[in-house]
């Protein structure tokens, strides 16, 4: 795909756009970047395996509800909505801009619209399709059942991790689906891109 044009139309959607071929790049000018602030979280898959949280402790102060046990996460996630820069991913993206999140609290979502400074997302290329359409199909029958999957929580797309069932599973994940059309007003956003297979 043509990755420079896309970059283009999210820097016209209002984006910042980092586009590195290798993690160990995108880690270093994260951690170059972002210093001396308070930096909260969003469960997510990607930034645990590029393990961000550990590399930024040293000069930051981290919230990351992710490593909580499950009685202390909701206030660890408030906590992280009152942070100065937010860090999280998403389930999936369009070539024509648009990002796609898929939560069941609602923390990972509610973090990256409203009250940061700065929001950083995260991502691989393997997130990107090609279109609005298949962005949202990629986020609902790929992301989600295989983090239900991880998370070995009681749906019918966690048993085989294979598509959505549009279940009513007291532990259904996916309750909301935010569609990032453009840049949030008044939030500085940047987009991580990372050509390499990251997260779900």
């Amino acid at each position: 795909m043509d990755y420079e044009k896309m970059i283009q139309t999210l820097q016209k959607k209002g984006y910042k756009v980092s586009f590195f071929e290798s993690s160990p790049a995108a880690i270093e000018y994260i951690v170059e970047n972002v210093r001396g602030v308070t930096v909260g979280f969003g469960d997510s898959v990607t930034l645990s395996s590029l393990k961000l949280a550990e590399y930024l402790q040293e000069h930051n102060s981290i919230v990351d509800p992710s490593k909580c046990a499950e009685v202390k996460f909701y206030n660890v996630a408030k906590e992280a909505l009152l942070t100065e820069v937010f860090f999280t991913s998403v389930n999936g993206a369009a070539e024509t801009g648009e990002l796609i999140n898929i939560d069941g609290s609602g923390n990972r979502i509610a973090g990256s619209l409203f009250g940061h400074k700065k929001v950083f997302f995260v991502f691989g290329t393997n997130k990107i399709e090609p279109t609005l359409e298949k962005a949202i199909w990629r986020a609902r029958n790929i992301a989600a059942p295989q983090n239900a999957k991880r998370l070995g929580l009681k749906t019918p797309c966690a048993v085989k991790g294979d598509k959505c069932y549009n279940c009513s599973s007291p532990d259904r994940i996916c309750n909301t689906l935010n569609i990032y059309l453009r840049k949030m007003d008044g939030v500085e956003a940047e987009i991580i891109m990372i050509n390499e297979k990251l997260g779900l």
